[in-house]
């Protein structure tokens, strides 16, 4: 995963400061996010894996499959990535591109994992609470699950805030394995 990473950066960063010189931050994640989606999808990635197909045709097949939806910088985008075999990578890009704009932006992207459906209430206050720490403004995405028997699971990037009845169970346990 790190190597993706690694060869991914410079194609993530290249769109990013060009989206960003030409104020398109939004419409090229638009168009990364859906670059991503179709390399993802199994039908077009197995015809993109066919070992017939030059890296020409691999990029108008992707062209063709975005239609109107694809730019001409982004074309150019796609073109390079299927001349040097790394259209694989579009996910790794737009994954890295979204995390370069929220940075600019000063986003956090928080998911919230709940043993309970959080109502808007708890939710504005949870938010405001996570921008008092983060000092970014939040975007939380929800999700539930229900084996956290209480209390939340937050993530955001590599910071893991565990207040959930299950998290505070499986630390009693370590403590009182530790003792033994």
């Amino acid at each position: 995963m790190a190597e993706l990473t690694t060869i991914a950066r410079p194609y993530a960063k290249a769109a990013f400061l060009y989206a960003s010189a030409n104020n398109a931050l939004d419409s090229w994640e638009q168009s990364l996010g859906l670059l991503a989606a179709l390399v993802e999808e199994p039908q077009l990635a197995a015809a993109l894996d066919s070992p017939g197909l030059t890296s020409t045709q691999r990029a108008e097949l992707v062209a063709q499959v975005c239609g109107d939806q694809l730019d001409e910088p982004g074309s150019n985008l796609v073109a390079q990535l299927a001349q040097h075999n790394r259209l694989p990578l579009l996910p790794t890009i737009f994954r890295l591109f979204h995390e370069l704009k929220a940075a600019q932006q000063n986003v956090a992207d928080v998911e919230v994992i709940s043993a309970f459906e959080l109502d808007d209430a708890e939710t504005s206050k949870l938010v405001a609470a996570l921008e008092k720490r983060f000092g970014k403004e939040v975007q939380v995405r929800k999700a539930v699950d229900e084996s956290l028997i209480g209390g939340v699971l937050v993530r955001a990037g590599d910071t893991v805030i565990d207040s959930s009845v299950r998290g505070r169970l499986q630390k009693l346990a370590e403590q009182l394995n530790s003792r033994v």
